[in-house]
């Protein structure tokens, strides 16, 4: 292929995309003349390392036409010195001895066996995590942290991060040429196939990512989509996660381009598939309308599940809470029961019930629900309403909070946020200081001074259970409200 630019540059068209694996290289060979002595320029290593190419090689002309010099680079797999690519020396150009061919074979063999054993060790999605905010630099790191969790909870391997503070992001381009080199030579480092954005991604922001790397590109939302795709058991659950990623998907479905290719299958592709991520806005808006009609109909359902409760005279109190507050956990320690509780985020998607029995005969229905978290994506605030109704029959609300958490504060005012927007603000509560034990002196006083209504508990030592027993049923107004049948 010959193509004919400017002294100044070329435009590279678009190259073919069969070759696209993280252990292997592009199959194509850039060499380009300089009208000048000058070497390899950071711009043609730049073009080298996104297109993935197997060398890329400049001859230098003098004044005449006449060549000059020659020099040429090549990536390298990760190594000791963290290098990203290799640069030979300039040379005479008529005693240029370099077997191409064979180097590029010996660089792919390495590729594809670094990946071949990354893949082996853990066998799971390998990811760089990104902030782009004009956030402050320790705020950004503690979004990371979460991030990573949110990573870990998807089974993804994260890899490396790499944090930009920006005065504002800019609309289209969310990261400049010099940091997404960076994040490129990261990615090769920790041989990434994923990038994942701490955030949400406007379209225009995916299509520009898309058409810089080679790599699929997640945004935090997707994330936890994916992560509630994986999670959800019952019909409800999935019907809420399609409707949620269509809803998601629908804005970015421009025709069938790159961005969305990035889209179908694989971590961040689950629920949809790529079927319906292929389908027009007209076939989603058509899936979107028979999901809210079966999910109406699955409402209704609930409604008289927690009429007839009602009827049966058994209070309600739900647990509410950050994602990975121990409110599974605290749930079974009040009811000696077995349900689902792991410390990952969002543990728990599908509402869960269990009977909690005081000793004087008097017995109320404990429900857990879905964690919440910051910047709770919209399409699953709206998705999820079904869900959290169960929050609506609350007589009491029991807000679990991980006492050991830095970000405690910001995680009460994600939750009581969450709540004031569902118009839940107005159900009596109790504050829980969860995970007590895993706290210190200092931080303990700190947290009464702070919260001192609150009642701090451990679910796992049990520790101010009984306390807590005791002021629920102390909370509950009981008028009304049958006693249950004694037990024989």
């Amino acid at each position: 292929m010959v193509i004919v630019g400017e002294p100044a540059s070329i435009l590279i068209p678009e190259l073919p995309r069969g070759r696209e694996s993280s252990g292997r290289l592009r199959g194509i060979r850039l060499m380009h003349t300089h009208l000048s002595p000058d070497g390899l320029s950071q711009e043609d290593l730049m073009d080298m390392l996104f297109l993935r190419l197997d060398s890329v090689s400049v001859l230098t002309v003098n004044d005449y036409g006449d060549p000059v010099g020659f020099q040429s680079a090549h990536l390298l797999p990760p190594n000791a010195d963290s290098l990203p690519y290799r640069v030979h020396a300039m040379q005479p150009w008529d005693r240029v001895e370099l077997n191409f061919i064979a180097e590029a074979e010996s660089l792919e063999e390495e590729l594809a066996r670094v990946t071949s054993e990354a893949s082996e060790a853990e066998n799971r999605p390998r990811a760089i995590l990104v902030s782009v905010a004009s956030l402050p630099r320790s705020i950004q790191e503690m979004h990371l942290q979460e991030l990573q969790e949110l990573a870990r909870t998807a089974d993804i391997t994260v890899t490396g991060t790499l944090i930009q503070r920006v005065a504002e992001i800019h609309p289209r381009h969310i990261l400049g040429k010099g940091k997404l080199a960076e994040l490129e030579i990261l990615a090769l480092q920790g041989q990434a196939s994923l990038i994942v954005f701490d955030g949400e991604l406007t379209p225009a922001q995916l299509n520009s990512l898309s058409e810089m790397t080679e790599r699929k590109v997640l945004d935090r939302t997707q994330l936890i989509l994916d992560i509630f795709a994986q999670r959800a058991t019952t019909r409800a659950g999935k019907l809420q996660v399609e409707m949620a990623q269509l809803k998601y998907t629908q804005p970015r479905l421009v025709g069938k381009n790159r961005a969305m290719d990035r889209l179908m299958g694989g971590i961040g592709g689950r629920g949809p598939g790529e079927t319906k991520l292929e389908t027009d806005r007209r076939r989603i808006r058509e899936r979107i309308a028979r999901i809210r009609k079966e999910l109406d109909e699955l409402r209704q359902q609930r409604a008289f599940t927690r009429a007839r409760r009602a009827r049966q005279g058994l209070p309600v109190v739900a647990l509410v809470g950050y994602t990975n507050a121990g409110k599974s956990t605290l749930l079974n320690a009040l009811t000696q029961s077995a349900v689902l509780a792991e410390d990952k985020l969002f543990a728990t998607l599908d509402p869960t019930t269990r009977r909690l029995r005081f000793p004087r005969e008097r017995e109320l229905v404990l429900a857990d629900t879905v964690g919440f978290i910051r910047n709770l994506p919209k399409e699953l605030t709206e998705a999820f309403q079904a869900t959290l109704e169960e929050l609506e029959a609350a007589d009491l609300l029991l807000l679990v909070a991980d006492a050991s958490h830095p970000e405690l504060e910001r995680q009460v005012t994600a939750v009581e946020t969450i709540l004031a927007d569902m118009e839940l603000h107005d159900i009596p509560r109790i504050m829980v200081l969860n995970k007590w034990d895993a706290t210190d002196p200092d931080t303990r006083l700190a947290l009464r001074g702070a919260w001192p209504d609150a009642l701090p508990v451990s679910a796992v030592t049990g520790e101010g259970l009984n306390t807590l027993s005791q002021t629920i049923e102390n909370t509950i107004r009981w008028e009304g409200y049958r006693r249950p049948e004694p037990t024989s």
